[in-house]
């Protein structure tokens, strides 16, 4: 059972314990050079992304074309800046394998995309048996929800941000029962953002 692909989720949360403010957005992150040079370190362990319809159009509309010539790429979280990091990134997203699951976008047309119509467990199930790297979720409120149900995430890493929002939206919903977690990694960056690792107990 060794060699199963594992699914980890990636998430920004406020101190409150929101992943995005009450429209979807993300203008409070916090950013970070030590994490960004983490994403892009930790981005070559994925093939494949799997996306719920807001973040796939969120991520879409800004990774895929911030691969230009020029050795660096735009920064999501601070507008007019640029780095190396996020060009690995960008790099490695449009190379991904990316899943799409909605229900009302008729097709995707990012490199590498496919679209779902239905999130399948047992298809999860069997993706994870087949041999390929880790899977990665980022935002996605719902597909988390439904992966968490479900039991197939195996990862949990929020990046917390020094920020209360005061109202946003939960990361998860309709999950009928408590899950106890354990801690893998807390680390603290300079910004005072925190990183937590946390694992689905076996």
């Amino acid at each position: 059972m060794g060699d199963m692909r594992r699914i980890v989720m990636f998430n920004w949360l406020t101190a409150d314990g929101y992943f995005a403010g009450p429209d979807g957005n993300l203008q409070w992150v916090v950013p970070d050079e030590e994490q960004a040079k983490a994403a892009a370190e930790g981005l070559p362990g994925f093939d494949t992304v799997l996306f719920g319809r807001r973040t796939y159009e969120r991520f879409e509309g800004f990774w895929r074309h911030a691969v230009d010539d020029s050795p660096t790429a735009p920064d999501p979280h601070r507008p007019g800046l640029r780095s190396r990091e996020h060009r690995a990134i960008a790099i490695g997203l449009n190379e991904m394998t990316k899943l799409v699951f909605s229900r009302t976008l008729k097709d995707v047309t990012w490199r590498n995309s496919r679209l779902l119509h239905e999130l399948d467990p047992r298809e999860i199930e069997t993706m994870k048996k087949q041999p390929g790297k880790d899977m990665i979720v980022f935002g996605s409120g719902s597909i988390v929800s439904q992966l968490t149900q479900h039991g197939l995430i195996d990862e949990y890493q929020f990046v917390v941000c020094p920020v209360f929002l005061g109202t946003g939206r939960p990361l998860l919903s309709g999950v009928s029962k408590s899950l106890r977690l354990n801690l893998l990694e807390a680390k603290a960056y300079p910004s005072g953002d925190v990183m937590l690792r946390y694992a689905r107990p076996n």
